[in-house]
């Protein structure tokens, strides 16, 4: 069975979405924990932990529907600065289901339409073509943008 079979682009937007919602949570538990009950720091180390690489994880994923499904950049754009917001992907995903936005299979050939001779375009095609690698090539590339910026420490921490 193909992976782009089953993971459509609603389908894999709207379990992002939801994961990074439930990371959000973790995330202020993790807060209450530390400030409010002086429970100590672990609950954010593993909230914020889980918490920023699901946020990378659904930049990514927001980029490659957004360009599958041909968002406009403002659109995309409001769908990034969702992830900003605790739990605004879940209001964003039923906002674009409701207009449609999240409609349709991915676009895995070029149709007759100019705007699938750009470069994003093509360069989605072809990882689609080996979604395996695709999904592979988004992890890695999360993965090591978050290793980055463990290393670099939260703001502030440089002083």
């Amino acid at each position: 069975m193909n992976t782009t079979d089953t993971w459509t682009p609603r389908r894999l937007f709207r379990t992002v979405a939801i994961a990074e919602a439930i990371t959000w949570t973790l995330l202020i538990l993790g807060m209450l924990g530390k400030y409010v009950f002086d429970l100590g720091g672990l609950g954010v180390r593993i909230g914020g932990g889980l918490h920023g690489f699901v946020f990378l994880l659904y930049l990514v994923v927001a980029v490659v529907v957004g360009i599958n499904q041909r968002w406009s950049a403002v659109l995309l754009l409001i769908t990034l600065a969702t992830s900003i917001l605790p739990f605004a992907t879940i209001p964003m995903d039923r906002w674009l289901e409701k207009r449609g936005r999240l409609d349709g299979d991915w676009r895995r050939t070029a149709g007759d339409d100019p705007a699938d001779a750009g470069a994003a375009d093509r360069m989605l095609r072809t990882l689609l073509a080996h979604p395996g690698r695709m999904a592979l090539i988004g992890l890695i590339a999360v993965a090591v943008v978050f290793a980055a910026l463990l290393v670099v420490g939260p703001p502030g921490s440089r002083a």
